[in-house]
């Protein structure tokens, strides 16, 4: 089983991830697609659920981590710490062919999912699929553990110089 890392500030790293997905479904594969830091009405999440061998999980946050006051993160914290763990035990039921850990990334990074269960989680993962974990400021840890590392980087971006909205069906 092997470690593929999709992280960097461009557009694109779920879209990758749900590449594969999309692939291994289409093998009859098994999939596992569980979502932090996002609000849960992304588009893709209504898509595989219509797949019957695919799984959706979420642990939705309201609102921009860097927006949220220390209250919020707290609670935003316990809800994500509490999501890895719940994901670590259904893995191993499930055994899955492939996990992606959406945004798990921004999770370590921002605080909100500790180092220590960050790796028990993607360790649980590995033991039973083809594992993928997606955000921007990927940990060096995982780094260091991943097998695939792509690095999505941000050329230009319509937010950015035309301070256009996310749209619906192409950012979300």
């Amino acid at each position: 089983m092997k470690l593929h890392v999709y992280t960097g500030d461009g557009k694109g790293k779920t879209t990758a991830a749900l590449g594969l997905a999309l692939r291994s479904l289409g093998h009859g594969h098994s999939v596992l697609f569980a979502q932090f830091m996002k609000d849960g009405t992304s588009g893709e999440l209504s898509a595989l659920a219509t797949f019957p061998t695919a799984v959706v999980r979420i642990a939705p946050v309201s609102g921009f981590s860097f927006h949220m006051t220390q209250e919020e993160k707290a609670a935003c914290a316990l809800k994500q710490t509490a999501f890895a763990h719940l994901l670590e035990n259904e893995i191993r039921q499930l055994h899955p062919q492939l996990i992606i850990l959406d945004e798990l990334n921004c999770a370590l990074s921002s605080g909100f999912v500790s180092e220590t269960d960050g790796k028990h989680l993607i360790h649980a993962a590995l033991s039973v699929g083809e594992t993928v974990v997606t955000g921007r400021n990927a940990p060096a840890y995982v780094m260091d553990m991943a097998d695939y590392i792509s690095v999505i980087q941000a050329v230009r971006h319509p937010y950015a110089t035309q301070q256009l909205p996310a749209r619906e069906g192409i950012e979300y």
